[in-house]
């Protein structure tokens, strides 16, 4: 089976194409930001800095994580608390840390050991986790139609202080000494403005 990876920003459609991409192609699906949002909801739950190194690293190590319909942090149901504004806000400083993101990038190579392959997505998917992936995919988009994206998924009443985040997370991952969000040199980039989810799938699939 392939490993198939698909990275680019917020917003950019990637974890509706991975998702759906895994479903036509009949494989396992990997959504490596519920991982890095475990692990903030966790800082949160159990009062830790975001700007602790070593705090995090130790709570990542000891983290059980379980993705599936539902995600479950050390067996509690985290499904709706990652993905609401209090991780949101924490997710991109707690995954600049060097030591978490060792320990999710273990778990990602072992995930996919388990499974044979599938479809991950991801910041570093394509340039870290598998930089042999059989498919590189870097999803992209406007600035003002992943903003338009992200307050529809989210129901937020004002886009431009959507698009302000939006831009915080794009500079905090763009610019991390590591794993920078990238794309990989042997990436094809598609720019999913203004183009169906069917579409973006079947151009993927293809390439598969």
């Amino acid at each position: 089976m392939p490993i198939v990876a698909i990275d680019g920003p917020a917003g950019s459609g990637k974890s509706t194409v991975a998702r759906a991409v895994a479903d036509r192609l009949g494989v396992a699906y990997l959504d490596t930001g519920a991982m890095y949002r475990s692990v903030a909801f966790a800082a949160l739950r159990d009062g830790i800095d975001a700007h602790d190194g070593d705090a995090l690293a130790k709570l990542a190590g000891n983290l059980d994580i379980e993705l599936g319909d539902r995600v479950l942090v050390d067996g509690t149901d985290a499904t709706a608390a990652i993905r609401g504004p209090d991780v949101t806000a924490l997710v991109s400083t707690v995954s600049t840390h060097p030591a978490v993101r060792a320990d999710m990038v273990r778990r990602q190579r072992q995930w996919a050991a388990e499974h044979g392959g599938g479809v991950a997505e991801g910041r570093d998917i394509g340039t870290v986790v598998f930089p042999h992936a059989d498919v590189k995919v870097f999803l992209t988009a406007t600035e003002a139609e992943r903003a338009r994206r992200r307050q529809r998924d989210d129901r937020a009443p004002d886009v431009d202080v959507v698009a302000a985040d939006l831009a915080r997370r794009d500079a905090l991952d763009s610019s991390r000494t590591t794993s920078p969000l990238r794309p990989a040199d042997d990436a094809v980039v598609i720019d999913t403005t203004g183009r169906t989810v069917d579409d973006v799938v079947t151009e993927i699939v293809g390439m598969v």
